[in-house]
């Protein structure tokens, strides 16, 4: 799936969406997304955080393998989100 388009969105434009699950991927979005209204299943599943990895790195490759990782992680995560969700929700 290409996503070079898409771009962060702020929560404020998506306020006529319904939301039937809203996932986060890190610790600070889990721990300060804002409120949304409406119902909906929330669940929190947490990657590692490349910029804080990248810190420590030697050198640009080694950047490099740290965002690679966490995308890595990120896209199988998606590929099983419909079944994972049922799995974690009990549907």
């Amino acid at each position: 799936m290409d996503i070079s388009g898409h771009h962060s969105k702020h929560v404020s434009e998506l306020a006529d969406v319904p939301f039937d699950y809203v996932v986060t991927v890190c610790g600070h979005a889990a721990e300060t997304c804002p409120a949304i209204p409406g119902t909906f299943r929330r669940m929190h599943v947490g990657f590692d955080d490349p910029p804080k990895l990248a810190r420590g790195a030697k050198d640009e490759q080694e950047i490099l393998g740290h965002y690679r990782r966490v995308r890595d992680e990120i896209r199988a995560f998606v590929q099983t989100l419909p079944a994972g969700l049922e799995k974690a929700t009990g549907r």
